[in-house]
């Protein structure tokens, strides 16, 4: 997960103009409490601290987000909202652009067809559906809109690394917030319903087992 934005989404028009609760379709707050339960408040603190002090070198290799956009960064935890501020204003990014929600990525609290990018980074291998969430940036997205994403996904049946995620897996589970090892995330990706989808492979030196990385983007 991205300690800038875990689950960004980028408009040009007016922030107000961006928030909309779709209660008609589903309760956020509910949805949350029942894919994210609530963990204990030195579990969070702990885990969005660790992930701030650790992921450093990885974050160097994604891009940051340019001045000019209002972004919404969204993520079950909401002791990530701190350190999401403290990157973003270190991007550059005012800090009235800016708005941390606590929520999930499978109830995105915004309209339908209201931004012009998602952002996503180390996000479908912990959500709990990953059909719905593709579904959520389908919906979120104008036409033609992009989804950007950085997604660690299973390696190669039969190898050597691909057993090694298998056995460590449930532990992976356990003490990362609920992230998958072995997921094909790029097969989901492709088969979402974007128009146009570019998917690369690359193996970043600084994730250890937590490899091979399908990034890309994709169009609606």
């Amino acid at each position: 997960m991205n300690l800038e934005l875990n689950f960004s989404v980028l408009e040009s028009t007016p922030l107000f103009g961006m928030i909309a609760i779709r209660n008609d379709l589903f309760d956020v707050q509910d949805m949350l409490n029942r894919l994210h339960p609530p963990r204990a408040d030195w579990y969070e603190e702990f885990y969005a601290s660790a992930l701030d002090k650790g992921m450093k070198s990885y974050e160097a290799e994604i891009a940051g987000c340019d001045n000019g956009v209002r972004v919404f960064g969204i993520d079950p935890n909401r002791k990530l909202e701190k350190y999401a501020r403290a990157a973003a204003t270190a991007a550059g990014l005012p800090p009235t652009n800016f708005k941390f929600i606590q929520a999930v990525a499978e109830a995105l609290p915004l309209s339908d067809a209201s931004v012009d990018a998602v952002v996503g980074t180390l996000v479908l291998c912990s959500v709990t559906d990953v059909d719905m969430t593709l579904k959520e940036v389908m919906r979120v997205l104008k036409p033609g809109g992009l989804y950007l994403f950085v997604e660690h996904v299973a390696a190669k049946d039969g190898t050597i690394l691909r057993f090694l995620q298998g056995v460590l897996d449930p532990l992976q589970q356990t003490v990362a917030d609920g992230c998958h090892l072995t997921r094909n995330t790029g097969k989901y990706i492709s088969e979402a319903g974007f128009s146009i989808v570019d998917i690369n492979m690359a193996f970043l030196s600084s994730a250890l087992f937590i490899n091979p990385h399908a990034y890309g983007i994709a169009r609606k």
